[in-house]
């Protein structure tokens, strides 16, 4: 397998982890679901562009419409819904400590759905990195952990469609180009969360803050790399990845944006690094590692001449 398949996990998980601080910065100008909404809206139309000046070509005929719309409605249509109204209901911490359990949920769905099963020295690891993240938050949520309820099954509901989607998009990978999945991805988040975004401000009687909100400057950086480089580059990645890689193993490069993040909160938010930092951190770069490495092995092992 080419290594720029592991370069793409790598990659996404470092354009993830750097969309945390972006995100802080836009939502001092605006609501979490007009961030969203600008974000997929970007997204959509960088993309159309890229397609109909032809940099990206996307056959747009003999779909399987029905895998599309499965994956679509996944990710991001009810991850970022649920993510986003969990997260008004719980604590940072929190939300991060559920997040985490993603590659859990993966491992378990891919081998009932996919029967792509982990080996137990990769479950190991994958419990491991999945560990690291977890102690990072426990350690900065302190005793702020009230873990409400609605909130959690919320955030709980954004992991299963998480989840999911790494499996529907493991499997829609077969028919489907990762171009495809993308631009369809941000069709389905452009049109979703700007309609929502849209009637939230009727109802609020401020229509014209969908305009005026651009107008700070501050807020089109964020917005810019959220939509391109995170939307539509990231996600992107992830859907190339899921083509090559087990489940499994792809997801669990996500952790690695739990680090990217505390990097850049150190480096551009001026945020502080404790012991729990560097002890998570390298949790999580063992089992990411650890994961990744003993899939590696055992695919020598299966192709090398006693194994034939």
């Amino acid at each position: 397998m080419p290594k720029y398949i592991h370069l793409a996990g790598i990659a996404f998980s470092v354009i993830f982890g750097f969309s945390f601080m972006f995100s802080k910065i836009a939502l001092d100008y605006t609501t979490p679901v007009g961030v969203i909404a600008y974000r997929f809206l970007i997204a959509f139309l960088f993309f159309e562009l890229l397609r109909r000046l032809k940099i990206i070509r996307i056959r747009l005929d003999h779909l399987d419409l029905r895998k599309l719309i499965f994956v679509s409605l996944l990710q991001p249509v009810l991850y970022f819904m649920l993510e986003t109204y969990g997260l008004n209901l719980v604590s940072s911490g929190e939300a991060g400590m559920m997040i985490a359990l993603i590659p859990i949920f993966v491992t378990i769905m891919s081998a009932v759905l996919l029967k792509e099963k982990a080996r137990l020295i990769q479950v190991f690891f994958i419990i491991l990195s999945v560990s690291g993240v977890l102690y990072i938050q426990i350690s900065k949520a302190g005793d702020g952990l009230t873990f409400e309820l609605a909130g959690f099954f919320l955030l709980l509901g954004a992991v299963i469609s998480a989840a999911l989607f790494n499996i529907a998009s493991r499997d829609a990978s077969k028919t489907l180009k990762p171009q495809q999945l993308t631009y369809f991805m941000m069709l389905a988040g452009a049109v979703s969360f700007n309609a929502i975004y849209l009637v939230q401000l009727a109802y609020e009687q401020r229509m014209s803050d969908y305009v005026t909100n651009l107008l700070h400057i501050e807020l089109i950086g964020p917005i810019l790399y959220l939509g391109i480089i995170a939307s539509f580059g990231g996600f992107f990645l992830v859907n190339v990845s899921l083509k090559h890689l087990p489940a499994h193993v792809s997801s669990i490069y996500a952790n690695l944006a739990t680090i990217v993040a505390i990097v850049a909160g150190v480096t551009f938010l001026k945020e502080t690094l404790e012991t729990y930092h560097y002890i998570g951190s390298v949790m999580i770069l063992i089992g990411v590692y650890g994961t990744v490495r003993t899939r590696r092995v055992r695919k020598r092992k299966h192709l090398s001449p006693g194994h034939i």
